[in-house]
């Protein structure tokens, strides 16, 4: 068992963010939108690239389900907090991306079908990694463990209504009516830049009066691990030979977690109902959209000149024939 000691000014069980309309009404409404207008630059064809070049596939869930929390478990070891912090901070590395993670890769210009699929993968899959992780986390942190099981019908309902059927009904708008699609691209676009903004600052109003002593609890760690695994996800794709448009989806979903499922999990009075180990995922859901900001503008940048160096060798190979 690891000695850990309470950081000075941060009381034993600070209080939960409560939820409000924001998360429960607003959010969920917001995502389901942006998801549509994912699905309105989807077709079939997307996906079925995905099939025939797999080893995107592989790359990404490597990153998310061994990469991200072996991140988290070292910087655990560098840096030390308390115990039930500790767990809340392998909680968040052991979740899935969500669609939080599907919208800054549509807004970063990358494969967002690739984006999707390791999304609904990885949410499968979480499903039976997330309670043996989180237990051996416990043991090791805490010293005991409880058992935590997941309750997979809520999880997979929550991905089928707001990632599968908005995608979906986005796709078959397209399919059915591809002009209606191409002009609502770009509005839907701005209205997802918007709905972030809204969540960030609704976020950052209702709890403006903790968020001092929640950052001062998990606030660099926090930052650490979703900066690192952010360049780290980019740099083990590039490594070996995914595409720009690859890469940043890998990157953005494995740097990108469901900080809801976390919070969920963690003040459950079913699962652990121990608000404190709730805390990293409030904070790195704050976090999380201030460095996904950068990373989207700084990986858009990229896709936008590596579209302009295909057009070049694409004039240049015609002009050479």
């Amino acid at each position: 068992m690891r000695q850990f000691c309470y950081l000075p000014g941060i009381p034993p069980k600070p209080e939960l963010m409560e939820a409000n309309i924001l998360t429960e009404v607003f959010l969920p409404v917001a995502l389901g939108v942006i998801m549509l207008g994912m699905g309105l630059s989807l077709t079939i064809d997307d996906f079925k690239r995905i099939a025939l070049y797999p080893k995107a596939t592989f790359v990404g869930l490597s990153a998310q389900l061994i990469l991200l929390p072996a991140t988290a478990f070292l910087v655990l070891h560098i840096i030390s907090v308390p115990p039930a912090l500790a767990v809340g901070v392998m909680l968040l590395a052991v979740c899935p991306g969500g669609p939080t993670s599907n919208l800054l890769s549509n807004l970063a210009r990358a494969d967002i079908a690739l984006s999707i699929t390791l999304t609904a993968i990885c949410s499968v899959i979480t499903v039976f990694t997330i309670p043996y992780l989180v237990n051996l986390s416990m043991e090791y942190f805490i010293g005991h463990g409880k058992y935590v099981q997941l309750p997979v019908v809520q999880t997979m309902l929550q991905i089928l209504i707001i990632t599968i059927i908005p995608v979906s009904l986005g796709m078959l708008i397209r399919w059915k009516s591809p002009s209606i699609a191409a002009k609502a691209e770009r509005p839907v676009k701005i209205a997802s830049a918007i709905f972030v903004t809204l969540i960030i600052a609704g976020a950052i109003v209702k709890e403006k009066d903790k968020l001092a002593g929640y950052f001062a609890a998990v606030g660099i760690i926090m930052f650490l691990v979703n900066v690192l695994i952010l360049a780290a996800g980019y740099y083990v794709a590039k490594a070996l030979g995914l595409s720009h448009r690859q890469r940043s989806a890998v990157s953005i979903e494995a740097g990108i977690q469901n900080g809801t499922l976390a919070i969920t999990i963690a003040s459950s009075a079913f699962l652990l109902n121990d608000p404190t180990m709730s805390i990293p995922a409030a904070v790195y859901s704050i976090i999380m959209f201030i460095t996904g900001g950068v990373a989207v503008y700084l990986l858009s940048r990229r896709s936008t000149s590596e579209s302009l160096k295909e057009a070049n060798a694409t004039v240049e190979e015609s002009a050479s024939r």
